[in-house]
């Protein structure tokens, strides 16, 4: 069975950084994509960043040069390191995976806020 685990969230001030990571167990082959989604209160989940087996990435416009996505592939592990952080980036921030069979698993979510 396929589990994703979120960690690194927490409360950090205006300015501050964060690294939430995301490990992934249950399957035999490294993802084909890893990705980081956040939702925001009475908000839409949202794609933050997300990087391919070929270390291929994309960045939300709204966190270009803020964040960056990376990935340990004999780890399992998807990484985003967060700085410059502002009140808006406030959310629980969410790990999904997709193999190369298609299949997608989500993680149980990890709160990330952000005070001024």
């Amino acid at each position: 069975q396929v589990h994703l685990v979120e960690s690194g969230g927490g409360l950090v001030q205006a300015g501050g950084s964060l690294r939430l990571s995301c490990v992934v167990s249950g399957i035999s082959l490294s993802p084909k994509s890893m990705n980081w989604y956040r939702q925001a209160p009475l908000k839409e989940r949202e794609l933050v960043a997300s990087i391919t087996d070929e270390d291929e990435v994309k960045y939300a416009d709204y966190v270009k040069g803020r964040f960056t996505i990376s990935r340990d592939n004999a780890e399992r592990t998807v990484y985003l390191q967060m700085n410059s952080q502002n009140p808006e980036d406030t959310a629980v921030y969410y790990c999904k995976v997709v193999t190369f069979t298609g299949w997608s698993y989500w993680g149980q979510g990890t709160q990330v806020t952000i005070s001024l």
